[in-house]
């Protein structure tokens, strides 16, 4: 495995994150989610789960912290333990990619890291806007389960491109969040299969605490 790897698939799921009663198509669930978004000062969750990195089924748990409004996001690997403590930033310029065990940073164009954007392409680059981070998808409507104010909905999306694989986001419409994600080859593997804990929004993260680093740490530009 290795840290570039992992990063690219990790910010891709975050990606696919952050992306009713009264939704009857997927764009109607779509666009609640993108205002619920929007409407949040800040964003944390828990990401945890199994994932296929380089051929191998491993343990994935990343902490996730992101203020929308300036499409900055904060990634910290707990697991797996090759990459623990590990941390990635980025906003609309550029990702800085922490490495714990080398104590080096690592720096890359923002467009750069978009056109190797991982499992199923998302730019991870438009986290603060998921209509717009969607785009590029069809995205559709597979069913929901639970009772009116309490569904849990079933979306699918496929890249327009025609790019092999597909991405299963469950997403409740209690506070129109995502509560797992599934990717799956097209062969029909599942490379990830996670879940979203700890949820919360507006706990008053500032975008200084989202972009710190290790000060003493080895600056290197891509």
């Amino acid at each position: 495995m290795t840290a570039r790897t992992s990063t690219t698939i990790t910010l891709t799921l975050v990606a696919a994150l952050l992306g009713g009663a009264h939704a009857q198509t997927a764009q109607d669930i779509v666009s609640k989610v993108d205002a619920a978004q929007r409407a949040a000062k800040d964003i944390s969750f828990r990401l945890a789960g199994t994932a296929t990195l380089d051929s191998n089924s491993q343990k994935l748990d990343v902490l996730v912290k992101t203020i929308p409004a300036q499409n900055l996001i904060r990634v910290q690997f707990n697991a797996p333990d090759a990459l623990a403590d590990n941390i990635v930033v980025a906003d609309k310029t550029e990702v800085r990619q922490y490495l714990y065990l080398t104590n080096q940073v690592t720096v890359t164009s923002t467009s750069k890291a978009a056109d190797t954007a991982g499992l199923t392409g998302l730019d991870f680059t438009q986290l603060g806007n998921t209509a717009s981070l969607l785009s590029g998808y069809n995205v559709k409507l597979l069913g929901s389960t639970g009772a009116a104010g309490k569904h849990i909905y079933q979306l699918e999306a496929t890249p327009k491109s025609g790019d092999s694989g597909r991405t299963l986001v469950w997403i409740s419409e209690s506070g129109w969040r995502p509560t797992r994600l599934q990717f799956t080859n097209n062969a029909g593997k599942t490379l990830a299969d996670l879940t979203v804990s700890a949820f919360k929004t507006n706990a008053g993260l500032t975008a200084a605490a989202l972009r710190q680093l290790p000060k003493d740490a080895e600056v290197i530009k891509q």
